[in-house]
């Protein structure tokens, strides 16, 4: 059995995509900081019968979110799908004049470095496999900077590079890289960012496999 990971799960969006995955036979692995969360839904997923695992990570600390990511694959099957997707801080989100260089550890260790140890980890799985598919998940400042959140712009231009470049290496060999950015807040209700709007977005990525970057709404939305 093949499984879908979720680095950085929550009740919103990352409980809203292990569903939509879950549907189609993935078993699922969440990984957050918060074990409360993480077992709160996992009970959500098994009361609709899709087996799911939580694992405890903190994205700001790569080893630990290998090991994690390791632990997954063993338990519930080779990782064919990675989405990250942690949600920022708020402590991110600075004024550009206000930035100190220390003040970008934070998001860099988090949106790329976090990032990057994920990859590393489940790409292996995925060349055995013949096939696989990563998904990143920003918001618009991956897209447009903004003065008011240096941070998050200076992290997400970091990741959407690495992104991009592993789009560009790994589509000869069947993974598929892609990009979904959502401007604004997610809103439930709303006709495309409803989490279970955006979830299905994200299985069309996953199914379609064409592109790097794709928006969820309009930017100035």
């Amino acid at each position: 059995m093949s499984a879908f990971a979720i680095v950085g799960a929550g009740p919103g969006l990352g409980a809203a995509v292990a569903r939509r995955f879950g549907r189609e036979g993935f078993a699922v692995a969440l990984f957050a900081r918060d074990a409360g969360r993480l077992d709160a839904l996992v009970a959500d997923l098994g009361g609709s019968g899709i087996r799911a695992q939580g694992f405890v990570a903190d994205v700001r600390r790569p080893d630990e979110l290998a090991e994690a990511l390791d632990r997954a694959a063993d338990e519930l099957g080779t990782v064919e799908v990675l989405q990250y997707s942690p949600l920022p801080h708020r402590d991110f989100m600075r004024p550009v004049l206000e930035t100190g260089h220390r003040d970008l550890v934070g998001p860099i260790e988090f949106s790329v470095y976090g990032a990057v140890a994920a990859v590393r980890q489940v790409l292996p799985g995925m060349r055995r496999l013949g096939r696989g598919t990563i998904l990143f998940v920003n918001g618009g400042t991956a897209a447009v900077p903004h003065t008011d959140r240096a941070g998050t712009s200076i992290a997400f231009a970091a990741e959407s590079a690495y992104g991009h470049l592993l789009h560009e290496r790994l589509a000869g060999e069947g993974i598929h890289v892609a990009q979904l950015v959502i401007p604004g807040a997610i809103t439930p209700g709303h006709a495309r960012k409803d989490p279970a709007a955006l979830a299905e977005t994200l299985w069309g990525l996953h199914q379609d496999r064409h592109g790097f970057r794709h928006f969820a709404d309009d930017l100035d939305a």
